[in-house]
């Protein structure tokens, strides 16, 4: 067995009890710990992407046990490209934490940083639906705690919200693994596959029951419309950093949904045939329109990125509803895009409030206004999937997908709509937050009355690793755009892999199938 593919669970989970134990008191050596972790789960979930780049699918028994009896992790492109995108912003995080401060404000930061970074990637690793549910507990958890982190009544009222409504989703995926045991007596992803292709098609009134209460469970994680309403306030009274390092979490629910309904409950299985096709993708473009509506009408900069969020969950799930090779390669490239410009756009949002406070109302000018309007609008296109970025690239992918499908109009409609929305939203915000604040500074009182309102410009926080951080993500946006051809070659060969899921059941099963 390879053992470098458990290191993405082990490294984190060994080093954030150990930041709570030993150094729970010197922030110094917590920043070395984390971001030394941070970088290692980086070059280590790199090294597994070059691994599954040939197509090799990888597997773990823990204990040694053969799956189905044991639990596995599995390697393959997509969770090797999942992983990778995580510890990479995990890492971006870690150091933007350190360079605007945000680590000083609460207890353990650093600690809850690397649970939540074990949560996810094991999300993504495992094999097992059971063990699935408890990656999900340990983002959870972790998440809870970065939520609050500074404290505040309204941080930590937005996160009992957050908590209630996750583990509302959490006792209904319990429910949906019992009914799936109950039917086929184990929960290990492949042999799940197998013996839900082999239930005759008058035995499967349960498996539908269970199939339907789990796309409910990943629908909640992925923000769903109708089950979106946790996100905006949780995301926007979360600390913005924090909330940047979410980015990567709704797609958790995202992963879940293509993982399982292409493997176990693809479009070939008569049994579950139409449950997620005939009620995902109308959900999705209700919930691409309910954020951009969210971005136009949002009067505080932190649920106008929440709300951007929402809209981009809703593109990629129309991409991801249409249950194609093609549509599943688009919903790949966008993933990648989608979390990128989330997390940019949260540190952008970050700064701006640093500087003047989160409402979008013209106050003055605020340090460093011409960089960070910059970044804002680097951000507000990327997010808005307008060119020259990569996010016009992934709603065209998107779109081209979509030829075919019976609603094709609806959709592109939906897209563009949507996109003109959102760009409309983020310029009357930027307007507002940028250009009639410079305005009303050139027309308010006379140059030599200096008000705390009016702050200094080189009163400015320094930021310096912050702002590196902020313009790294924008250079993997730009990446991500110029390198569009190998990318895409990518995501489409792992979207072969999916639709093609014999590969992954004979590595997981071998002779115990």
């Amino acid at each position: 067995m390879n053992h470098l593919l458990i290191a993405p669970v082990v490294l984190p989970a060994i080093v954030a009890p150990f930041i709570v134990m030993a150094l729970r008191h010197h922030l110094q050596l917590q920043r070395v710990f984390s971001v030394g972790s941070s970088v290692l789960l980086s070059i280590i979930t790199l090294a597994l992407a070059v691994q599954a780049a040939d197509g090799t699918i990888q597997i773990y028994e823990l204990g040694n046990w053969s799956a189905p009896f044991g639990i596995v992790l599995v390697l393959d492109r997509l969770s090797a490209m999942m992983i990778t995108l995580t510890a990479l912003l995990g890492l971006a995080v870690a150091l933007y934490a350190i360079g605007s401060g945000w680590d000083t404000r609460g207890r353990h930061f650093h600690a809850l940083l690397q649970f939540q970074l074990m949560g996810i990637l094991g999300a993504f690793l495992t094999g097992d639906a059971f063990n699935l549910f408890v990656f999900f507990e340990v983002l959870l958890i972790a998440s809870y705690g970065l939520m609050i982190h500074g404290g505040g009544a309204v941080r930590l009222q937005a996160g009992v919200q957050y908590v209630v409504y996750n583990l509302l989703g959490s006792t209904l995926f319990l429910f949906a693994l019992g009914t799936l045991y109950s039917v086929t007596g184990t929960l290990n992803m492949a042999d799940l596959a197998v013996r839900v292709a082999e239930m005759p098609a008058d035995d499967t009134a349960l498996l539908r029951a269970g199939a339907l209460m789990l796309l409910l469970v990943f629908a909640i994680k992925a923000a769903v419309l109708p089950l979106h309403f946790w996100l905006p306030a949780s995301y926007a009274n979360a600390p913005l950093p924090v909330a940047a390092l979410f980015a990567i979490m709704t797609k958790v629910g995202a992963y879940s949904i293509l993982r399982i309904y292409t493997l176990v409950f693809g479009p070939d299985v008569a049994a579950t045939a139409g449950i997620v096709t005939d009620w995902l993708l109308p959900a999705a473009m209700l919930t691409l329109a309910a954020g951009a509506i969210g971005v136009l009408g949002a009067r505080e900069i932190g649920r106008l990125v929440a709300f951007g969020a929402i809209a981009s969950m809703g593109t990629l799930l129309i991409a991801i509803s249409l249950f194609t090779a093609e549509a599943a390669a688009a919903a790949l490239y966008y993933t990648l895009h989608s979390t990128l410009a989330a997390a940019l756009m949260f540190l952008v949002a970050d700064q701006v409030m640093e500087r003047r406070g989160g409402a979008i109302v013209a106050t003055g000018p605020m340090p460093q206004s011409g960089l960070i309007s910059a970044l804002f609008f680097a951000g507000a296109i990327a997010m808005a999937g307008m060119p020259p970025l990569s996010g016009f690239l992934g709603k065209l992918l998107v779109m081209d997908a979509a030829r075919d499908a019976d609603l094709v109009w609806w959709i592109w409609a939906v897209i563009l709509a949507g996109s003109l929305i959102t760009i409309v939203g983020f310029a009357r915000a930027g307007t507002e937050i940028f250009w009639k604040s410079h305005d009303a500074s050139i027309s308010a009182a006379p140059a030599e009355t200096s008000t705390d309102a009016d702050p200094d410009p080189e009163d400015a926080p320094s930021g310096a690793l912050a702002l590196v951080v902020i313009f790294g993500l924008v250079a993997g946006l730009a990446l991500l755009t110029v390198f569009a051809g190998p990318v895409s070659h990518y995501t489409e060969a792992t979207a072969a892999q999916l639709f093609d899921p014999a590969a992954y059941i004979n590595a997981v099963l071998g002779s115990a199938k």
